[in-house]
């Protein structure tokens, strides 16, 4: 994907996104949902920013582990495999296990807000770490 792209080295725990979507997340939990009626907060942003938000600290552990092998930002696979797996995981899986079921509702729009946040994502870190 990136072969012929020279890319600066990705930011990981420090990156832009990541470090704006921790901030959104907080700032969403304990002063806009308390004091807002708008269902968006309530029900999808915490969807959109998922991938932005749980991206950088997998890849950063993989660097750690040695099964990332460069620095540059999130491939489409390093975007993508989260992506399938989170969407299963919490809107397939759970909702329909005994263990959850009283407390998990599968939510086709949850997918979609978790693709449009790796789409976004996969764009801003293909235009931010271009050199």
């Amino acid at each position: 994907m990136y072969e012929n792209i020279e890319f600066r080295r990705f930011g990981y725990l420090r990156d832009p996104l990541y470090l704006a979507c921790v901030v959104l997340y907080v700032v969403n939990r304990f002063w806009i949902k308390p004091n807002c009626d708008i269902y968006f907060f309530h029900a999808w942003l915490n969807d959109v920013i998922c991938i932005p938000f749980t991206v950088p600290p997998m890849l950063w552990l993989l660097r750690r582990l040695r099964l990332r092998f460069h620095d540059g930002p999130p491939t489409l696979m390093e975007i993508t495999i989260p992506l399938l797996m989170i969407s299963w995981a919490f809107e397939i899986y759970l909702p329909n296990t005994a263990m959850f079921r009283d407390v998990t509702v599968a939510d086709p729009w949850d997918i979609v807000a978790y693709a449009v946040g790796a789409a976004a994502a996969g764009g801003f870190w293909g235009f931010w770490y271009k050199k």
